[in-house]
Parts: structure tokens; C-alpha cells; sequence
């Protein structure tokens, strides 16, 4: 069985490339991030050509996620179970589906902004509220896993630069404490390896050539469950599909699982 992440920056200006990614790639399910489209807009049909069904919690311009499944779907929950909400309002930032005998979590963490920005003491409520959630399934016997855009990177050798990103978002103790306490609850990270380079990032920023100079992050994570982990065979970054006009400034990380 083949499960993916992926931070598809918007699946309207995605969807052709989308598509034949998922074609070529023999994925059974996709956790699908940055959707940027309402529900009624998003592109069931040709995903159902292919063979994919689709649970979508997504309301319009910003954020949105999916799980995209060829081997069922069933027991789907839109939204994250106690989300704090920004500003009052709840983002579309999770779904959870049971896709054959995996059950997955597509997420899109909370940027964050700055460190003294409200949506930073959010992002750390945030994960709470995402630890609180999947304790259960984390600790069963079912493989279970938690797949998606972190907006975090676990270590300094996830990032090109720790320097770069001194006093900034995605590194700071507080967001790898929120890391290390989502773990705790039974949840392991499946580290894929690189196709080049020595380290798997699996974003990098539009500007300033980031992606030819390989100045990345690691910030799209798999964590899963031991029943899950014990069943990895092989995990790694699609680089290619980071590659050429009108990529997504992220690539997907593929796990392979013998279940």
C-alpha cells in the first residue's frame, strides 16, 4: 500500500499535474494540503476518473485539506475535535478517514506568522488540541498516522540554515516541544530518504532560487503509530515533482507500508 503527503499550494492551479502524479505514482491515498478551493469547487470528478474518492474539509481562498483514497474511505471527520479556532473562526485544517486498514490524518498546522503574532500562541493551542485527538488511535492496533504540512521542522538538520532562521517561525523550542509531545502519545516520525542531496527537505520557497541552491525544510512529516511504523518498507521525498513550471513550492513524501 502506498501513501502520500502532499502541500499541492492550491488544487485548482495543481489539478494537471495532480493528476498525472497520482497516475504515475500508484498512490492508494493522498493527504492533500493548501487545497485554496470551497467544497463545491473542488474537483471530484476527475478524481473519481481515476479511481479516487475524496473527503474534503475545505471552505474557500486559504488553507483546505483532503484525503484522496482508491482502496475505500469510510468513518470521515471534518475538522480538528476541540480546535481553539484564530479569530473566531475554525479553519479547515484536518481530515480524518479510514482508507482499507489505515486509518490517516491530513493536516495543515498553523503557520504561525511570528513569534510574537497571535497566530503563533495558536499554532501551539493548535497542536494540543491535534495531540488531545489522535491519542486514541495513536495508541491502538490499527496502523494510524498523522501525515501533512507541519509548518515545523523537527531538528536544526531540517533546516538548509538554522541560522537563517534565528529568532523566526518553524524552529523555535516551543513548536519542537509541541512536536515531541504529539509523539509521546504513541506517534513516531517515518523520516524518507532524500533521492539527492543528504538531507530529505521537502520545501522550498519560490524566491531567491531556493529549489536549484537546495535551501529547503523538512516540514511535511509522517508520524505514525508502531503497528504503522513496523510496516514502512521504503519512504521518500518526490523531489522530481518539485521540478519545473508550476510546481508547488512542496513535494510529496511517499510511504510505502506492507499491510
Amino acid at each position: 500500500m502506498r501513501i502520500a503527503t502532499w502541500n499541492v499550494n492550491s488544487i485548482t492551479a495543481r489539478l494537471p499535474r495532480l493528476l498525472a502524479w497520482l497516475e504515475s505514482s500508484g498512490t492508494d491515498v493522498l493527504c492533500l494540503q493548501e487545497a485554496k478551493v470551497s467544497e463545491d469547487q473542488f474537483p471530484f470528478e476527475p478524481l473519481r476518473d481515476l479511481g479516487y474518492e475524496a473527503a474534503v474539509n475545505a471552505t474557500g481562498r486559504w488553507n483546505g485539506v483532503a484525503v484522496l483514497s482508491r482502496v475505500g474511505l469510510k468513518d470521515v471527520v471534518k475538522g480538528l475535535p476541540g480546535d481553539p479556532g484564530y479569530d473566531g473562526v475554525q479553519e479547515p485544517r484536518a481530515v480524518s478517514a479510514t482508507c482499507g486498514p489505515v486509518r490517516v490524518w491530513s493536516v495543515y498546522v498553523p503557520n504561525g506568522r511570528e513569534v510574537d503574532h497571535p497566530h503563533y500562541a495558536y499554532k501551539l493551542q493548535w497542536f494540543e488540541a491535534l495531540k488531545a485527538a489522535v491519542a486514541g488511535d495513536a495508541g491502538g492496533s490499527r496502523p494510524f498516522a498523522v501525515l501533512g504540512d507541519y509548518n515545523v521542522a523537527p531538528t536544526d538538520d531540517d533546516v538548509y540554515d538554522v541560522a537563517a532562521f534565528e529568532g523566526l517561525t518553524h524552529v523555535t523550542p516551543a513548536e519542537r516541544a509541541a512536536l515531541t509531545a504529539l509523539r509521546e502519545s504513541g506517534l513516531s516520525d517515518v523520516v524518507p530518504r532524500p533521492l539527492k542531496y543528504d538531507h530529505p527537505y521537502t520545501y522550498w520557497d519560490y524566491r531567491q532560487l531556493a529549489f536549484p541552491k537546495n535551501r529547503g525544510m523538512r516540514i511535511d512529516l509522517v508520524y505514525g503509530n508502531e503497528p504503522f511504523a513496523k510496516a514502512v518498507s521504503d519512504s521518500y521525498v518526490d523531489r522530481e515533482e518539485r521540478k519545473g513550471k508550476g510546481a508547488s513550492d512542496h513535494a510529496p513524501v511517499v510511504v510505502d507500508l506492507d499491510v
